[in-house]
């Protein structure tokens, strides 16, 4: 436990807390100025409602707010719905885990996939610091893809593969975050998107995609892996901390893979995680899952459009910081800070 990558998160939250008023450009904290407590309050009322619209008695709204809940998540149906309309990711209710945030998402997924020595996990070099808590944790071994400084590259990573297979090991999955990579700010075009997942089609190489900042950006969005994938090579991991807010702590997995269970039955991933689940958190937090619920009702399930406000926020900041660095830095360095595909986020308090 002295490994320093674990005190990551502690030491973010502990500078972010000392020092209100900094901007920091490391932990992805969303722009407070957009929170409105009163908000969380009417979110809360509107899932309550809803119960009872579908029939719920006193006594079993009562329940779905004060009570343990399903493991898997008590908010699915909402959450698949959302999808759909925001994402074009059409999926099964039954293959949706609700999580505690994307980070829990991230444990549960390596957890069920990664269970021999010879297992690796691929992780898009440099990469987001909680998937290498994660490894850390887990005892995973970790092989880094790395990342030119024009992007990711699919040639790289199936060179990667075939690396770690000569050696005798064994690549399980492929850690990405497609949208606005945290670090690196790079964003994967739709012809390197297709050329990923059909080189983990033919591979046989499970993708998990992690993409917390796609609908608080600005732009139109590419599409996700997961709303390309057709032959389900992709396990999406799906967070509302940037895009509702952090407090709540709810994320999502999808994972529509079929597996092979011990007792030689087939189901779904997704079983698998939350069979995990059960002895981790033993369920996400009922009122946590109601107020977003209640926030996704209100948007009609376009979190898009939600943050449309938030996405041009975070747009206009970004601007002005790649305009002040450019006067600042010499012209020479300038066209580094604009390619470098600065992630929105993080310029959130900039003004």
């Amino acid at each position: 436990m002295s490994d320093p990558v674990l005190d990551t998160m502690n030491f973010l939250n502990e500078v972010t807390l000392r020092y209100p008023e900094a901007i920091s450009f490391a932990p992805g904290r969303p722009y407070d100025g957009f929170f409105d407590t009163e908000q969380v309050l009417g979110h809360l009322r509107r899932y309550l409602d809803h119960l009872a619209d579908q029939g719920r008695s006193p006594a079993q709204v009562r329940t779905a707010v004060y009570q343990y809940g399903p493991t898997a998540g008590q908010i699915r149906e909402i959450i698949a719905d959302s999808l759909r309309r925001d994402e074009r990711i059409d999926v099964p209710v039954e293959s949706i885990v609700v999580t505690v945030g994307a980070q829990e998402a991230m444990m549960l997924v390596v957890r069920a996939l990664i269970r021999d020595p010879r297992d690796v996990l691929l992780v898009s070099s440099p990469c987001y610091v909680g998937i290498t808590g994660v490894a850390r944790l887990l005892d995973v071994t970790l092989s880094p893809v790395v990342e030119p400084a024009e992007g990711f590259s699919v040639e790289v990573l199936a060179a990667t593969i075939r690396r770690e297979r000569a050696a005798g090991r064994r690549p399980r999955a492929f850690y990405v975050v497609p949208d606005h990579a945290n670090p690196s700010g790079a964003t994967l075009t739709v012809a390197d998107r297709t050329a990923l997942l059909d080189l983990a089609a033919r591979e046989d190489l499970l993708i998990l995609e992690d993409s917390p900042y796609r609908l608080v950006s600005p732009g139109d969005p590419v599409p996700t892996l997961k709303a390309l994938d057709r032959h389900r090579s992709v396990v999406h991991l799906g967070s509302y901390s940037k895009t509702l807010f952090p407090g709540a702590r709810v994320g999502f997995a999808v994972a529509d893979q079929t597996v092979l269970g011990d007792d030689g039955r087939t189901g779904l991933l997704a079983d698998e995680l939350s069979k995990i689940k059960s002895m981790v958190t033993v369920n996400t937090s009922s009122l946590s899952q109601a107020v977003v619920a209640g926030a996704l009702l209100a948007a009609d399930g376009r979190v898009s459009e939600l943050n449309a406000k938030a996405a041009q926020h975070y747009g206009d900041a970004m601007r002005r910081v790649l305009d002040r660095l450019a006067d600042r830095l010499p012209r020479r360095a300038a066209p580094t800070w604009a390619c470098g595909g600065t992630n929105p986020a993080a310029a959130s308090s900039s003004a």
